[in-house]
């Protein structure tokens, strides 16, 4: 397995594995690298350390040097042409009334080349508008067109937590969020109480499934029938965090909150229109309605 260094390219972005090109490297240096399109600058984010060959993509690239004054200077004369080139953009967008909202541009290190992002509910024909724009900067000119998440990361903006966006803040990757992990969670089945500001679901949905999925196993579920401390009942409610179950007892109709750790699970299915009764004994209700009539 290589030794190798996690680098990163923005703020909050994920890491790529370089070849540390026998410089002593520490978290937070910034370091110019080799990259597919020329010298880029970037920041170690995780210092040197062995990897498996499959998380690594062929030919591995090195570290070039550590960045220089020069390569700091350089990098705030990319930061300005690139919102000097997205006003271009707008102006030229606005020009050909184009469906698309432009968000973010970057220049490579070598100044090059212009990557311009932007979002739109369609696919959008750009060509004339790369021709324009190619013509104004003298570069090269790329449009690349991101989904609503990748806009809410690169515009930022506040959370219905009050926070910053955790995409924004920390996330470096988009996880794979479902329908399911609110349900696993209680969560009410409607998507506009747990949607984001992306209009998607929400991170944060994510980061404690894991641990309802746990809980959930440790607890009854909602409808079975348990022996409780204060006699056998229907469970009709469950708080995950506590871990503990709402009963509605047999006899009184009481609802009462136990631990789950003092509940028994009835090993008796339960009615069917769940109205808390044990089917063993309506059985043998009906069981021993017949005898008498066959008495008689």
């Amino acid at each position: 397995m290589p030794t190798c260094v996690g680098i990163a390219f923005k703020r909050v972005a994920r890491s790529y594995w370089f070849d540390s090109g026998g410089f002593d490297l520490r978290a937070d240096e910034r370091v110019v690298v080799e990259t597919a399109r020329g010298p880029e600058m970037g920041t170690v984010k995780i210092e040197e350390t062995t990897v498996p060959d499959e998380e690594i993509t062929a030919p591995l690239k090195k570290v070039l040097r550590f960045a220089e004054q020069s390569d700091y200077l350089k990098e705030q004369e990319n930061r300005y042409n690139a919102k000097e080139a997205l006003r271009a953009c707008k102006e030229w967008v606005r020009r050909m009334e184009m469906p698309m909202r432009l968000l973010q541009a970057e220049y490579s290190f070598d100044g090059t080349q212009v990557t311009v992002y932007f979002s739109s509910e369609g696919r959008v024909d750009f060509r004339d508008l790369v021709r324009e724009v190619s013509a104004i900067l003298q570069c090269k000119v790329m449009l690349y067109q991101v989904g609503a998440r990748d806009q809410a990361k690169m515009v930022g903006g506040i959370g219905p937590c009050g926070l910053t966006l955790c995409c924004a803040t920390f996330l470096t990757d988009f996880a794979p969020v479902s329908m399911k992990m609110a349900k696993d969670q209680s969560l009410f089945l409607n998507p506009v109480k747990f949607s984001g500001v992306c209009g998607k679901l929400m991170c944060c949905l994510r980061y404690e499934h894991d641990t309802y999925v746990e809980a959930k196993k440790r607890l009854p579920q909602i409808g079975e029938v348990v022996r409780s401390p204060k006699g056998q009942g229907r469970v009709i409610d469950l708080n995950l965090l506590k871990e503990t179950a709402l009963v509605q007892l047999m006899e009184g109709g009481v609802e009462v909150e136990f631990p789950a750790s003092e509940l028994t699970i009835e090993k008796t299915s339960k009615c069917s229109d769940c109205r808390g009764c044990d089917v063993q004994k309506l059985k043998s209700d009906v069981e021993e309605a017949t005898l008498d009539e066959d008495e008689e």
